[in-house]
């Protein structure tokens, strides 16, 4: 069957990206996208009047399940079957292993306000599994999951409150009992000016620190230039910025670039705001993440290698 065409391959639609940009932001090969679309039918983007392959959000999402599901060890010719028995699934129990039944209790905790058995479902899934599978598999499709109804549903903004202090105590708590680590690369991880919503940056940073890391966290809605103080006064390697938020051009091209000149370190942009903003991302010199943490952590630590 014949790719979706658009009309015009200079279309102004933000949500359509060349295979060159997703590549960067997911890490994964421009060779290895087309054989997950010509063999194995994983992802199929649309073409423009040129023939080139443009991608949506949508696209990007699935690329990201595809590389949770392959780091929980699914075979890539099995993971189109496992997508699709997860997509028709009627009910939690017939998702993709444990995990959609772990959210499904989840979202019931958090919709009855209930702090004690959100506690017991998140201690379970750490008890017997790996935090990184616990963040790709659970946490992060939650957050979208419930992304979608807090908009719109009453009490939504209550329970995204409720989840978010959980979180962030219950980080905080993994934090404080972790290793210190004393000579992996120094992190500066800060929300974007706007951005109220930390538990991405916390996420990433929890991965960070499980990579040897050493962290200044500064949480959320921060001024690119006390980003810059603190990176400078700090002595960081490196600077990673976080959000979902829409902010104008003329920040990427005025307070972003600004930032990438004073702190002299490289700056990294995740989140939503790479996927919309790469180019104005790649102009102000900064190197933008994508929204997977792991393929995220990878190119960090690629860019941090010294040219041979």
């Amino acid at each position: 069957m014949a790719a979706p065409s658009v009309a015009d391959e200079s279309s102004s639609d933000a949500s359509r990206y060349p295979i060159r940009t997703v590549s960067a932001l997911t890490g994964v090969s421009v060779l290895t996208l087309r054989a997950w679309e010509r063999r194995y039918g994983l992802v199929t983007p649309m073409r423009t009047d040129g023939g080139h392959r443009v991608y949506t959000r949508a696209d990007i999402d699935t690329i990201f399940r595809v590389l949770a599901l392959v780091d929980s060890g699914v075979a890539i010719g099995q993971v189109k079957q496992v997508m699709d028995k997860s997509s028709a699934a009627q009910s939690p129990q017939h998702g993709e292993g444990p995990w959609a039944a772990y959210r499904a209790r989840m979202v019931a905790a958090i919709a009855q306000f209930d702090e004690y058995l959100l506690d017991d479902v998140y201690n379970e899934m750490l008890s017997l599994y790996p935090n990184e599978r616990v963040t790709n598999l659970a946490l992060l499709p939650l957050l979208v999951e419930l992304g979608e109804r807090w908009d719109a549903a009453e009490g939504g903004i209550a329970q995204e409150h409720f989840l978010a202090v959980f979180l962030r105590n219950k980080f905080g708590a993994q934090f404080h009992h972790r290793r210190r680590a004393t000579s992996g690369p120094k992190l500066v991880v800060a929300c974007l000016p706007g951005e109220h919503h930390e538990i991405g940056a916390l996420l990433f940073s929890l991965a960070a620190h499980e990579r040897g890391c050493r962290l200044v966290l500064l949480g959320a809605n921060i001024p690119a230039p006390e980003v810059a103080y603190a990176a400078n006064t700090s002595q960081t390697d490196v600077v990673v910025l976080s959000g979902s938020v829409e902010l104008p051009p003329e920040w990427f091209a005025n307070d972003l670039a600004a930032l990438v000149r004073a702190a002299s370190v490289p700056v990294f942009v995740g989140g939503t705001v790479s996927l919309n903003h790469h180019e104005e991302i790649v102009a102000a010199g900064a190197i933008p993440l994508g929204c997977h943490i792991e393929s995220g952590l990878n190119r960090l630590f690629s860019e941090l290698q010294p040219a041979n």
